[in-house]
């Protein structure tokens, strides 16, 4: 249903589209019509047709020797407040969905505030990288003992960390002066 709401959106927002639109609701027409009144060439009416018709907003009808275009006003009649709001929570049931996943792969690879193991794979590492990263402030400037400081209480092989923030992208290293990133 969103996916046909933002196909819709996408679609009607052309102008030439609008316009033809606008006038089929009116009327069911042909293209050679159309583009009279619209003042467009009956290859660009066409083309939009098409484009409208894909997305089920106008059908086509034979009617003897022209083809008349008409709007499907039940794809038009949504509320668009509501619409909004279904995206919404859509999007808040992903992130809940995504703040469960984080919060099982902490609870898995932290054992009493100590991480046993490095995940192996990528999407949980980083999951346990960030986790770490919440003990460093952000654009604040770090040596490496200090680095080192934080994280031997949490893991013992402190290089590895600190190199997996490297190449995650989590912190910078510049002449061993280590920076947290914000995300």
């Amino acid at each position: 249903m969103i996916d046909e709401r933002v196909k819709l959106f996408k679609i009607l927002g052309d102008k030439s589209r609008l316009k033809i639109v606008s006038t089929l609701i009116k009327e069911p027409m042909y293209v050679e019509l159309l583009s009279e009144r619209l003042g467009l060439n009956p290859s660009t009416v066409s083309f939009h047709l098409k484009k409208l018709e894909h997305v089920g907003l106008v059908r086509s009808e034979k009617d003897q020797y022209y083809v008349n275009y008409h709007i499907d006003k039940s794809k038009l009649d949504f509320n668009l407040l509501h619409e909004i709001n279904t995206v919404a929570a859509v999007e808040k049931t992903e992130e809940q969905r995504e703040q469960l996943y984080k919060k099982k792969i902490i609870d898995t690879f932290y054992v009493d505030g100590k991480i046993e193991s490095m995940p192996v794979q990528r999407k949980k590492k980083i999951v346990i990288l960030e986790k770490i990263a919440e003990q460093f402030e952000v654009d604040r400037s770090y040596t490496e003992k200090e680095v080192n400081e934080i994280i031997i209480p949490i893991h013992d092989d402190f290089c590895l960390v600190r190199r997996e923030f490297i190449m995650e992208k989590l912190f910078t290293r510049e002449n061993g002066i280590y920076t947290k990133l914000s995300r």
